[in-house]
């Protein structure tokens, strides 16, 4: 990549100080790592973590997506390309990235965004939401192509932010509650096994809580219900990603692009890159979010070699989606609770982690009002809970909480 001028570099430099927007993306500082650097870097830890990581994701958040999936009514086909866009291409978008910043990089979905389709898709066909997904994506170009990317994750306080998306996560810690209710003989062991495993630090530690959980459930269907779960020989295996017509409701646009773009860069990509500079990295901002807006449009202790970790992420992920049809028939042919057990679990420490987010420091009256109208699932003018829940926190917060709006300025400045 050619060297950006000079005065590029200074305002790069200004930004990841103090927040001032750029006009250039992060350059690339070192010689893209190609097959010969990543064996070479490959460590035992670092293949651990991916393999960690790649078993969460294919687990509870996999989960939520065909819980979400299945509260709107997709066939099994639009699943599976789902299933495709989200592990294949993201796939090859990590190897690119860690292999150019040579950072653990991993590009995925954001859970928050994927749940708050699920209220889309009652009044919103597929065609509409995929529309608003490439309405979203454009957005998160432009603002990561004009480096305004902080100026945005500021716009609405983080707070009100979370309170929004505890509502919209709230439902499916309900539904694994009624779990229990539906199909004790699965959800119990399975939730009995995440507590016990998570109870024992040392033993988490080498056996993911939720992995295990998910073996167990399905031993539990196994016992439990002859012939429920299929064969590998009963449909497709390879993906075959089936081709959307985007349709673009002015509505659902309404409804998901602010709070999808919000979700990505203040929820997900904010807590990402948190945990990367945690350990060192310096994390390129604006290209990260240029790359998921552009993607979206089509869908260890050496912190030098932990860039392996996200490239060997990315090929587990590549080959995930090559199967995505045989998962997703076998995850389709599971009985309801499994599901809501496992997308639940998977939701515990993430709905916390809102709840306190949202209600534990300043803005907490926004918060909660983000939070209710959420939960009231109200739709004005067609456009649905999520979007009115940012919008009215927001104004009540102005109003109530000016002494906080005041106390956050005064800081940044």
């Amino acid at each position: 990549m050619p060297a950006l001028p000079r005065v590029a570099k200074r305002n790069a430099r200004a930004a990841g100080n103090a927040g001032e927007d750029v006009m250039a993306l992060e350059p690339i500082s070192h010689p893209v790592a190609g097959p010969a650097a990543f064996v070479r870097d490959l460590s035992a830890e670092n293949a651990v973590n991916a393999l960690v990581a790649f078993a969460f994701a294919i687990t509870g958040p996999v989960a939520i997506v065909f819980a979400v999936a299945a509260r709107g009514g997709l066939s099994e086909a639009q699943i599976a390309s789902w299933i495709f866009g989200a592990f294949f291409i993201n796939g090859l978008l990590s190897i690119a990235f860690s292999a150019a910043y040579r950072q653990p990089l991993a590009f995925f979905w954001t859970i928050p965004g994927t749940v708050l389709v699920g209220p889309a898709l009652a009044h919103a066909s597929f065609n509409e939401v995929v529309g608003a997904f490439l309405v979203t994506g454009l957005l998160m170009l432009m603002l990561g192509l004009t480096g305004v990317v902080r100026r945005v994750m500021d716009a609405v306080p983080l707070p009100i932010v979370m309170g929004m998306v505890a509502g919209v996560f709230l439902p499916f810690g309900l539904d694994w509650v009624k779990a229990f209710e539906s199909d004790l003989a699965i959800a119990l062991p399975m939730t009995a096994t995440f507590l016990v495993i998570s109870a024992l630090p040392g033993l988490a530690r080498r056996l993911p809580p939720l992995i295990v959980a998910m073996v167990v459930g399905l031993v539990a269907i196994a016992l439990t219900r002859t012939g429920a779960l299929p064969s590998i020989s009963s449909g497709a295996v390879l993906a075959a990603p089936t081709l959307v017509v985007p349709q673009f409701n002015p509505a659902t646009l309404i409804e998901l692009v602010v709070p999808l773009a919000i979700t990505v860069l203040v929820v997900q990509n904010g807590q990402g890159i948190a945990v990367l500079r945690t350990v060192g990295h310096a994390p390129p901002v604006n290209a990260i979010a240029t790359a998921c807006g552009l993607w979206s449009i089509f869908a260890g202790r050496d912190k030098r070699t932990h860039y392996t970790a996200g490239i060997l992420l990315g090929l587990l992920a590549l080959v995930f989606g090559l199967f995505s049809p045989f998962f997703t028939t076998l995850l389709l042919a599971t009985p309801k609770a499994f599901i809501a057990t496992l997308a639940g679990l998977a939701m515990l420490r993430v709905l916390q982690s809102a709840f306190a987010t949202a209600f534990q420091g300043t803005f907490g009256i926004g918060a909660l009002v983000a939070f209710l109208v959420t939960v009231s699932g109200m739709a004005i003018a067609g456009i649905g809970a999520p979007f009115w829940g940012l919008v009215f926190g927001t104004l009540v917060s102005r109003v109530l909480e000016h002494g906080d709006f005041a106390a956050r300025a005064a800081e940044k400045n």
